[in-house]
């Protein structure tokens, strides 16, 4: 648990999984991933980190205060990546319990025929 328990909040997942369908190797996927603070205390969210350097998740700087809707950007470069894809995000905040972590899945259809 974060920090001191007076200073943690909870948050509320609008959308945690993503499913892009199917995308040709090569276009950039773009998410909002949204979240809500049902919690008493502005919502710090610290770091977030995903499962590989092709997906990288665009974190709010500043806090989300109690009843606000926050919303964490990931770009998915699908380059390379022919094959199923299932990425995943780690965020790391004062939310008790934690955030769940966010999921980016799919496929990517090659270009090379």
């Amino acid at each position: 648990m974060p920090g001191n328990f007076n200073d943690t909040t909870s948050v509320q997942m609008i959308d945690s999984i993503y499913d892009f369908g199917r995308v040709p190797e090569g276009e950039k996927v773009v998410y909002n991933y949204h979240f809500r603070n049902t919690g008493k205390n502005s919502l710090i969210i610290a770091s977030a980190t995903a499962s590989c350097g092709c997906t990288v998740p665009e974190k709010p700087e500043e806090p989300i205060k109690p009843g606000e809707t926050g919303v964490l950007k990931v770009v998915f470069n699908s380059q390379g990546r022919a094959g199923k894809v299932n990425k995943e995000i780690n965020v790391v905040s004062n939310a008790y319990p934690q955030f769940p972590v966010l999921q980016l899945t799919g496929e990517v259809i090659s270009t090379d025929n």
